[in-house]
């Protein structure tokens, strides 16, 4: 065998069989609903199952398009603690599956908040 002549799927089982670990972490979110924050995505809201980087996985996923958290604060650290309060917001249908590539901020969402979020009315114009 020339080592020149591998193709990447030989080259990590070969990496695989020397305990090499190339992946990068993943997060300790993983299994739970979470509010992402993206770059230039928006935001989204589901439950994260894998992570490579800041690309996730999600499913049952939601756009949170706008928010209200009145009168709690404004930001979406409130969001993931109460959900959305006030009538002003406006969240997106669900979504099976979804990949975003370009995640910022993993947020974990308490019950409740997860709660209100699913149970939230999809926004129409």
């Amino acid at each position: 065998m020339n080592i020149d002549d591998l193709t990447i799927k030989q080259a990590k089982e070969l990496a695989a069989m020397f305990g090499s670990n190339t992946s990068e972490p993943s997060s300790p979110h993983i299994g739970k609903k979470c509010i992402i924050r993206t770059h230039a995505s928006g935001v989204h809201f589901g439950e994260l199952v894998a992570q490579h980087g800041r690309q996730v996985e999600l499913q049952k996923a939601r756009r949170l398009w706008r928010w209200d958290v009145a009168p709690h604060g404004i930001s979406l650290s409130e969001v993931a603690v109460y959900g959305p309060t006030g009538s002003r917001s406006k969240i997106c249908c669900v979504i099976a599956e979804m990949t975003l590539l370009d995640a910022l901020e993993i947020i974990p969402c308490n019950v409740k908040a997860a709660e209100v979020i699913e149970a939230a009315e999809v926004y129409t114009p």
